[in-house]
Parts: C-alpha cells; structure tokens; sequence
C-alpha cells in the first residue's frame, strides 16, 4: 500500500490503523510527498507506531534524516535524492527503493544499490488521467532487464493484477483503492485470490 491522504475516504490514520490490522498487506510506504519535513516527521512518528503495533512494514518516503531519527531502516526515495546518497549512507538501510519509469533508471538504481524499484505507472487511473498507462510490455522489459524485485503501480485492479503476475512483477502497489475501498480487507484478500504472488 503506497499511502495519499488527498484521496483518503474517512479520517487517515484510521485508514491507515484499518489497512494494516488486516494484517494482509506486504508493506506500507508512506508516501505524503507535498509535506515538508517536520509536518512529515510527526506523522512518521504516529503511522510508524500503528504499522509497529501490527507488525507491518513500514516503508518511509523522500526524508533520509527522519528515517535515521526514527531508527527506521527502510526508505523509498527518489531518483535524485537516491543519486545523491554516500555509499556510507546508502549501507545505513536494511531496505532501500525507488521508483522508476524507464528501463534505464531502473538499471541505474539497481547498479546505485536499491534492494527494489517500483516502476509505472501501468494503466490509466484517477490520479494521472491526463497520461496514458506504459502497459505491460514496459513492466516485462524492466522486470527482464535487472535482477531486483520490481513492483507495479497505477491503475492496478482486479480486472488486471494477473497481468502484472504474468510480466514478472514481484507484487503490485496500490494506493487509491487502498484509500478509498470501504473494505480493505476484502479487496486484499480477492486480489491476493488472483495472484498468489
């Protein structure tokens, strides 16, 4: 679950509380990338608590620093941030990823050390309906073309998740239906029915 809170139906950390009770997600990043720093620092602090009481991954976004002070070895970052880490810094993570939107970045953040990409996005969907999807030909090549687990994001549904299975994606990433699906648990688990990833 890759978290929004513009789109979030209902209060948010009961959202994110009920997403992650259900004990059915692989992950949570948290993902609030118009916050500055300290707004994003308390509220790491409040959905890192929820995710610890479930014993659910959480995957910090974009703030090296909160992550170091949070003791949080986890972190998904962007291209140009993860360009500019040491190697110092970089070995600091337990896992360490990005997202990519070409073969060629993923190869890059693969050689650069991510542990994973996530790469999109795939079909047309709410939040970028101005863009058309990179399909599914675009996942093969990426998932082909490194050797760290890629997962798939935008527009992702139960009418296509089998095909993000079928290119080689190690999982998928949602995150509006995870925002707005009045029965996360539900959703989950017919979408887990299909793929057994």
């Amino acid at each position: 679950c890759v978290t929004n809170r513009h789109v979030c139906h209902g209060d948010y950390l009961t959202r994110i509380r009920n997403l992650v009770e259900c004990r059915m997600l692989s992950g949570l990043i948290l993902r609030e990338k118009d916050m500055l720093e300290n707004e994003y620092r308390a509220l790491a602090a409040q959905v890192c608590r929820i995710c610890e009481s479930s014993d659910c991954l959480c995957v910090l976004h974009r703030f090296v620093d909160v992550a170091k002070e949070q003791n949080y070895r986890t972190v998904h970052l962007p291209m140009p941030i993860l360009r500019s880490l040491s190697e110092n810094t970089m070995r600091e993570f337990d896992l360490l990823g990005t997202s990519c939107h070409s073969l060629k970045e993923a190869q890059e953040a693969e050689q650069l050390g991510c542990h994973y990409v996530i790469v999109g996005h795939l079909f047309p969907n709410a939040c970028k309906r101005w863009q058309l999807g990179r399909g599914v030909n675009f996942l093969k090549s990426v998932c082909s073309g490194v050797d760290i687990p890629v997962y798939a994001i935008g527009g992702i549904c139960i009418e296509n998740i089998t095909l993000i299975r079928d290119a080689g994606a190690a999982g998928a990433c949602l995150m509006s239906s995870m925002m707005v699906c009045e029965n996360p648990e539900c959703y989950v688990k017919t979408l887990q029915e299909r793929l057994e990833f």
